[in-house]
């Protein structure tokens, strides 16, 4: 791939959202350890800008990038594009050898698109993975991006055989969930660290978890009531909600009583989420993330959508797709169960994602 051995080698991430500087900060800090000499850059585009969105991650994952482009939030068409705009002039001006990309959003795409345009090599993490639903935004990045990408780190041996059946096959690299890795690195500095189960008054209580930030789900109130009225009961517990700033904008306009039993407090750090996740009792969401570090916690999970890009997750019962018609998720809640084995983490590849991704890196630059 490259033309002049033994030379110092750049990299540049490419992250935008909250999932996306976990899974780069943890790849840095393998790449500092394996590979000292080489230099890796990190562009935010400012996709999730907000202080409790951006900078307590940054802080706590001691991950900070050396580029903030401060995009914000829009329309799809117009964070993509001031993000390729923008992360072009960076590329122009660092040239790296590789840019690493993440997962499926806005910053994903432009990213990538950035990068093949000025003929540099992308390695895409989480390549692969497919909802088959193409009305999700995140589908068509992932497609795309993995359309344009060399390197295509794929987290399990479905993600293989997607691009498989697409006719890919060069540059198709099994590495397991970085996800399962940051879990496995960050969990017991949570247990030291953590103290949100005091601040909430959760010790010895039993609770949810509900996490829900998909713009179809979130924007419209009555769907987002009717979603939410899901829960009320007087036989349920307390339902833990870390509320997105979009998805307050709409809380605002429900009343007071169609949040009985659910307290709606501000997002909480990772470390924080860690957690909660392995202490609730249920785990109702949208998010892919939360979707896989419920299973790898051992947590049953409702996933309020009709599909996911991580059917593994569906194995032995851990999680159900129950969409957004409240009958159903109702149904769901009453029939759910603990299964008796647990999660199989095999797919997954425990601890050697970042191993694979480095090694895969280095290789590809001639290391």
């Amino acid at each position: 791939m490259f033309d002049v051995p033994g030379a110092q080698r750049k990299l540049l991430s490419v992250v935008g959202a909250r999932p996306q500087f976990i899974k780069a900060a943890m790849l840095s800090r393998t790449l500092a350890r394996e590979a000292p000499g080489l230099t890796h850059l990190h562009l935010h585009t400012g996709q999730h800008y907000s202080p409790e969105m951006a900078e307590i991650f940054f802080d706590e994952l001691d991950y900070h990038p050396d580029f903030d482009l401060k995009v914000g939030s829009g329309t799809h068409a117009y964070q993509t594009g001031k993000a390729l705009i923008e992360i072009e002039k960076v590329l122009q001006d660092e040239r790296p050898d590789l840019v690493i990309v993440y997962g499926d959003t806005n910053a994903t795409l432009a990213g990538a698109l950035a990068a093949v345009k000025l003929h540099i090599p992308v390695a895409h993490v989480e390549a692969g993975l497919r909802s088959f639903n193409r009305g999700m935004p995140e589908e068509i990045n992932r497609i795309v991006t993995d359309a344009v990408s060399e390197i295509l780190f794929c987290p399990t041996p479905t993600a293989v055989s997607n691009l498989k059946k697409e006719g890919r096959k060069d540059g198709v690299v099994h590495t397991g969930d970085i996800l399962l890795d940051t879990l496995n690195y960050f969990l017991p500095r949570a247990h030291e660290t953590s103290d949100v189960l005091d601040r909430l008054a959760l010790n010895d209580q039993p609770f949810w978890l509900l996490t829900t930030h998909r713009p179809s789900n979130v924007d419209d109130e009555n769907k987002l009531g009717m979603i939410i009225k899901a829960f009320i009961r007087e036989d349920r517990p307390r339902i833990i909600f870390p509320c997105h700033p979009r998805t307050a904008k709409t809380l605002d306009k429900l009343s007071s009583h169609d949040l009985d039993n659910i307290d709606v407090i501000p997002p909480v750090s990772y470390l924080d989420m860690l957690v909660l996740e392995e202490h609730a009792q249920l785990i109702l969401t949208y998010s892919g993330g939360v979707q896989r570090e419920a299973y790898f916690l051992g947590r049953s999970c409702l996933t309020l959508r009709e599909e996911t890009e991580w059917p593994e997750t569906l194995e032995g019962g851990w999680n159900y797709l129950v969409g957004t018609d409240p009958d159903t998720i109702i149904k769901a809640i009453d029939r759910i169960r603990v299964p008796e084995e647990s999660p199989d983490l095999e797919a997954f590849e425990a601890g050697k994602a970042t191993e694979r991704m480095q090694e895969g890196i280095l290789k590809a630059l001639g290391l």
